[in-house]
């Protein structure tokens, strides 16, 4: 008798567990699934600006995909440690080379590309500089890296990866890049040529 209750009470246990797993597993599926959508519109944007096809809009562009992508890189930061099922790293294929993205990128945002960041708020280090470019390149790396463990279906390796790239690489990149592409539009509405003043007109004009 005993036993038996032992038993069925070992079995809820375990069901449990294996509920709660399913439930996680199908969690983390969707939020891959909602990740690879921006990774593949951020992926796509940089292409149209690096081609030159995104024209005027190019940094209209990346404020928006890159405030997308930081953004969903800040869900990732704020939920619990991506476990994947296996202790290592699946073998895949050397990634893709950006270098002619990166070069494509330098060439259309030239006139923005380089400017002045703080690497760490929190530590004494001095403003080092930082290229748009390289930003936006290093950051498809990463993301690049995980959509390939995500289209070979292993969604769980494809979010560790997302996570711990954004909270060890790309998010500084992308919270760097957003506040530099921020400032670009900041200056473009908002500096405006002084108008002279009155008595400098009517000096200029006698």
């Amino acid at each position: 008798m005993s036993d038996t209750r032992s038993g069925r009470a070992t079995d809820r246990v375990v069901g449990a567990a294996a509920d709660e797993n399913d439930e996680a597993v199908a969690s983390w599926a969707e939020l891959a699934d909602d990740v690879a959508g921006h990774v593949d519109d951020f992926l796509t944007a940089l292409d149209a600006v690096a081609s030159g096809g995104a024209g005027a809009q190019a940094v209209a562009l990346l404020l928006l995909e890159v405030s997308q992508v930081h953004f969903v890189g800040a869900q990732l930061g704020a939920a619990v440690d991506v476990i994947p099922r296996d202790n290592t790293e699946p073998a895949i294929a050397e990634d893709p080379d950006l270098d002619a993205m990166r070069q494509g990128l330098a060439e259309q945002l030239h006139a923005v590309d380089d400017y002045v960041e703080v690497f760490d708020p929190y530590g004494d280090g001095a403003p080092v500089g930082y290229r748009l470019s390289d930003d936006l390149a290093d950051i498809a790396e990463d993301l690049v890296h995980g959509m390939r463990h995500y289209r070979a279906g292993r969604s769980d390796e494809a979010l560790w990866w997302w996570q711990f790239s954004y909270l060890s690489h790309w998010g500084n990149h992308s919270g760097a890049a957003l506040r530099a592409l921020q400032a670009v539009v900041a200056h473009a509405r908002l500096d405006t040529t002084p108008e002279p003043h009155p008595d400098e007109a009517d000096e200029s004009s006698s």
